[in-house]
Order: C-alpha cells, then structure tokens, then sequence
C-alpha cells in the first residue's frame, strides 16, 4: 500500500504486532488465573478468542489515538507512560460500556479487572523495554546526503527526529564546501571525496540532490561504488519516502511525467466515489441533530444567518459553491475583501472558535460529498482569488486540482492552518503526495488521521 513507507514503518508495525499478542496472551492468562482450567479448553477458548481479539482491537485503537505509535511523541519516558495509562484507562471505559450493552462479550466475571491490570504492567513494560531496545540495538542503515539543499536538510532533520522510528542514522553531508550545515550535521567533504567518505563513515545509502550535484559528481568512482553493493537514491525519493510529501524545490516536470504514482485507474475512482456516497449519506443520518443544535448556536450567539455559502475552486479548475457554518462575523471581509484567516483571528466568533477547532462548521460539505463537487478526502478548496495569486508564485500549484477537494485531507491533518505563501508550499507538497498515491485505504487513513486530529484538539 503505497502511504506504508510515511504511515507505518517496520518500528511501529513491531509495536503493534508484538503488542497485539501480548494484549490476547494478558485476556487468556487471566482468564486462566480467574476461572482455573477450564478456561483453556478447546470449546472454552473457541468462545474467549473472538472476544479476546474485541479487546484488543478497542485497545489498539486507544493507543493509537493516544499517539503512542508516534515515536517521536512517546520518547519522553514520563510522557510515555502517562499516555498509556490513558490510552488503556480509556480503553476500559469502552469496554465496559460494550459489555453493559452486550454482555455476551464478557469474557468471565472479574476476568476483566485482573486482564485490565495485566494489559497495564505488560503494555507498560513492553513500551519501556523497546525504547531500551531500539536505542541499544541502534540504526539499521547509515546515510550520507550529496549536497545540501533546504530539501536536504530537511530531510536530515526529519530522520534525526525520527531516528528510533525509522532506524536510520545522517552520517552527515557531502557538498561543495566544508562546513556545519544549519541542523548540526558536518560537511565531511567534497563531491570527489565521497568514495572516501563512504568507506570511513561505513555508509550503507547515499542519497543524492541532484539540484546540488547535477554534473558535478565523479560517475565513474560512483559507478564502482555501486557495483560493491553502495546503494544510490535520488533525494526526491527518499524525502517523499519518508516526509510524506513532495518536495516542490525538487520537483521537474519528468518526476510527474515518469514517475510511478499519478496514475489513478477508473476503477479506483469509480471505488472512492462510491466509498463517498455511502459515507456522506450515513455522516448526515447521524450528523443532523448535531447540526440543527449548532445552527441554533450560531443564530442565538451572532447576528446573520447560520450558514454561509462561498465560491470555492473544484477539480479540474471548476467553481463551485462551498456550503459552511458561518464560524465568523457576517461583516467579517466587508471591507476588506477577501483574505486569508490568521491565528487568532478578531473576525471569528467564540462560538465559531469552537466549532473550528472541533470541525463543526465543516459538517455541511456533506451535501457537497453527496452532489459531486467535492470528495471527503482531498486538497482543501481554496477561493478563486487565492488561487490565481498562489499559482503565479507556486510552481505545479494549479497540479493539485487534478482532483476533486476534500472536506478533509492529507495536507489538513500533517500541517497546521496556515495564512502565507510559504504555508500554501508546505500544503502543496502533501497535496502532491496524496494525488500521487492516492487510493481509497489511504481515504481511510486520512479519516482516521482526522478523528485523531480532532480529538487531540489540534484543530484546524
């Protein structure tokens, strides 16, 4: 599945594996512990194995919205153990809440607390003994990155912060100049130097910035280099790989062109736009008294109507009519004209603060779901006049609405709101990303990324 390499690598894949096992393994021993030898025959555990496999879905899950498959959240040891007691102390009001509903999933009466005190210590310990692991252990695969463009160092940062996660270790850069790069990495030498550098720094993959070194690195060496077993990849690959987006600074008309991805059949359209309608259509079902109370909030708390309706740009360039809770004041670009909202906006309601930051207002883009102009996963409808600006300053900008805008998307839950040029760049570069992979398990994804987003009050 193609959002696999940024979504979930080997590390956490470990986590989640090992973890899942120790979960059932903690239900069966209490089970045993409680109930004695008749837990662990063969009709008695047909029975506890689905249930057992329940509990450690909904506690899966919890972990996963506690962040803690987010190595780099979850490296602080008091940080870590504080959210798995809250992620399993959420779990068990789940659970409790399922076995009041439906009984017949209770495993035995008072398995539950001894398999909640169980989960605890094993989780617990588990977590703390693969932090000591993963550091012991050390990384996989060493890097040297050839030139040091902002892309570069970027992606150097990125897997610094990652390190445990990725297993992956920047031995540093090669470049023109010798020199300390602005993240703290060295220059260890020349493009000529590099055969030296990849023997004395024990370098497994060299990744190249053909922006900086294009023409100017030795290719014979580099080719004897790579038939000792050196393995070479272009920094365009490696950053998407493992930053989740493209880099616009690298970016050339043949990556488009050439490239795997981009390549989006009929039938996985065909699919995604199924997968809306269903979706839309239940969203409303259930979503309807939530909307019919906000309406009433908006009306009662601010002067004007409870919903605004804006022209917005649609796949392919078109426009259309975006529908929205009205989250600020009705005179909010009187005279101003249209422009970007900023942090702390004095135009927004505190009624529609609160509805921004729980994605409240969104809820009537349903019934653009629902008509067609707009998907639940996409780039963010952007106004028209925002458009023809940032396409005159952005280079592949108008690339983005090769599909359809989405009442969420990737770019949504990776980066925060942004109100600059810079911030539109930033988007583009998970927009690009999603358009190049994009399929309905990574919708799903996406989705999940939201719900996490808006329960951990990131808001928008």
């Amino acid at each position: 599945m193609a959002i696999l390499p940024t979504a979930l690598t080997w590390r956490p894949a470990l986590l989640i594996a090992f973890e899942s096992v120790l979960i059932v393994s903690a239900l069966l021993g209490a089970a045993r512990l409680w109930l004695g030898e008749g837990a662990w025959t063969p009709d008695a555990l047909s029975e506890t194995w689905p249930k057992a496999l329940i509990v450690a879905v909904v506690c899966q899950v919890s972990l996963y919205y506690a962040e803690l498959y987010d190595l780099r959240v979850v490296a602080d040891r008091r940080e870590l153990a504080v959210r798995v007691m809250q992620a399993l102390g959420a779990a068990s009001l789940i659970l409790a809440l399922t076995y009041y509903i439906v009984p017949a999933l209770i495993i035995g009466r008072g398995v539950f607390l001894v398999a909640s005190l169980l989960v605890v210590l094993i989780v617990a310990g588990w977590r703390f003994a693969f932090e000591w692991l993963s550091v012991a252990v050390g990384p996989a695969e060493r890097l040297l990155v050839v030139g040091t463009s902002t892309a570069a160092q970027e992606l150097a940062r990125e897997l610094r912060d990652r390190r445990n996660e990725l297993g992956v270790d920047i031995v540093g850069f090669a470049d023109g100049q010798l020199g300390v790069t602005d993240f703290g990495f060295p220059v260890l030498g020349t493009f000529e130097e590099i055969p030296a550098i990849v023997r004395e720094q024990r370098v497994d993959r060299v990744v190249v910035s053909l922006v900086d070194a294009r023409g100017k690195l030795p290719m014979g060496r580099l080719l004897d280099m790579r038939l000792d077993g050196v393995r070479f990849d272009h920094l365009a690959s490696v950053y998407e790989q493992y930053t989740g987006k493209i880099a616009v600074e690298n970016l050339r008309p043949s990556y488009l062109i050439f490239n795997e991805g981009f390549n989006t059949s009929r039938l996985q359209l065909m699919l995604k736009r199924g997968f809306d309608i269903v979706l839309a259509l239940v969203a409303l079902v259930l979503a309807l008294p939530i909307m019919l109370v906000v309406a009433i909030l908006v009306k009662r708390t601010s002067p004007g109507p409870a919903l605004y309706h804006q022209e917005r740009v649609g796949q392919n360039g078109t426009l259309f009519t975006v529908h929205k809770f009205r989250s600020m004041r009705q005179d909010a670009e009187a005279r101003s004209g249209a422009v970007w909202a900023q942090k702390n906006d004095p135009r927004v309601t505190p009624v529609g603060q609160f509805l921004r930051k729980a994605r409240l207002d969104e809820l009537p883009q349903l019934w653009n779901v629902l008509w067609g102009s707009m998907s639940f996963v996409g780039p963010r409808p952007e106004r028209p006049q925002f458009v023809q600006q940032l396409s005159e300053q952005i280079p592949y900008y108008r690339q983005r609405h090769v599909v359809k805008p989405g009442v969420t998307g990737w770019a949504q839950v990776m980066y925060s709101y942004g109100a600059s040029v810079e911030d539109a760049i930033e988007k583009l570069q998970y927009d690009l990303f999603y358009i190049k992979h994009l399929t309905v398990a990574f919708d799903v994804f996406v989705l999940f990324k939201t719900v996490q987003t808006v329960l951990l009050r990131r808001g928008t």
